[in-house]
């Protein structure tokens, strides 16, 4: 009996053995499997994708598809009322980070994101985080448009240079009013005129508007919007770009502009969250120029065209912003049309 007993304890042995063997296999394999897994992130954006604000985002997005091995999925020209239903699409279908502009559909944006709060919800937004998973940053890209507005004042004749806009927003006039102090600062006798053109994204209409103000005595505009550069080139008046890199457009026309680059932001949110860190935050100051999130559009040879003097103001004026010496001041007031 013992000898029997021994042989089927040995057999036990033997086949728990087996069994644990597959579980432990298994259970590798399938966190193989879950490693191998990419991380899902979807964007929203309520204008075209070639729109300056929203290409900057999505190309971020592209980099962190190459770089970081995420999985990119988008939707553009989404209106206000698509926006929950696009949301909570991505969301059941398993996109662990979504991203894209609120500006146009704050509340739906965060009444959703408050349905799934396992999902890390990261958009552009005027308004402030919300716990536990509404996380916001935006194009804080005051410091290069002072310095574009610090050459216009240096290179204006009439005195009067001029902003096309979007709309009396903060995001935006920040952006204006910094473009106008730069101005002021390099020529007190320079005035400063501005248009809201309504929209996020009318080329035709932002066109209209520069020529108008052209018409009006301006020599140097800031194309906050697509369509002002065309005009500008027509007219023979020179432009300084927004939000991303514009110098193809009229190479003899656009002298430099603010470039955005959301690369920091977007990749320290997809970083928290492949950590299982992520939580609401603030990451506005990813897009200042000491965090590389903001700079200035290579000049492409105006250094030729521009004065030393003028080079020379806006390297010191430059440097001193990048250690913190001058702080251009934010502000979000109306800009006066001067």
């Amino acid at each position: 009996m013992s000898r029997v007993m021994t042989r089927m304890n040995a057999w036990l042995r033997g086949l728990m053995a087996v069994a644990v063997a597959a579980l432990v296999g298994t259970a590798l394999l399938s966190g193989a499997a879950r490693a191998e897994e990419k991380m899902k992130v979807a964007a929203i954006f309520s204008t075209p994708i070639e729109e300056p604000w929203v290409n900057q985002v999505h190309e971020a997005l592209l980099k962190a598809q190459k770089e970081l091995g995420i999985e990119y999925k988008w939707a553009e020209s989404v209106p206000s009322a698509d926006y929950a239903r696009v949301l909570r699409e991505f969301a059941r279908d398993g996109y662990t980070m979504i991203t894209g502009d609120a500006f146009a559909a704050e509340d739906v944006t965060r009444r959703v994101a408050r349905e799934f709060p396992n999902i890390a919800f990261v958009f552009g937004s005027g308004e402030g985080t919300a716990e536990p998973n509404f996380s916001v940053y935006d194009n804080w890209i005051h410091e290069p448009a002072y310095l574009s507005g610090l050459i216009a004042g240096k290179m204006t004749k009439s005195n009067v240079v001029g902003s096309v806009a979007a709309m009396d927003i903060p995001e935006v006039d920040r952006l204006v009013n910094a473009f106008c102090q730069g101005a002021k600062d390099a020529n007190k006798d320079v005035k400063c005129k501005v248009t809201f053109i309504g929209s996020f994204f009318d080329p035709p209409k932002a066109k209209e508007a520069a020529l108008a103000q052209i018409g009006a005595g301006v020599d140097a505009i800031f194309a906050e919007r697509f369509g002002v550069i065309e005009a500008a080139k027509e007219k023979g008046i020179i432009a300084f770009s927004n939000m991303s890199d514009q110098h193809e457009l009229a190479p003899d026309t656009v002298v430099t502009g603010p470039v955005w680059d959301l690369w920091p932001t977007i990749q320290q949110a997809i970083k928290q969250v492949k950590a299982g860190v992520y939580t609401a935050q603030d990451y506005g100051t990813f897009s200042f120029m000491a965090k590389g999130g903001a700079s200035l559009a290579p000049l492409y040879g105006w250094e030729q065209k521009l004065p030393p003097e003028v080079l020379k103001d806006l390297e010191e004026k430059k440097a001193a912003i990048l250690d913190g010496s001058f702080r251009v001041n934010v502000n979000e007031s109306t800009p006066l049309n001067e």
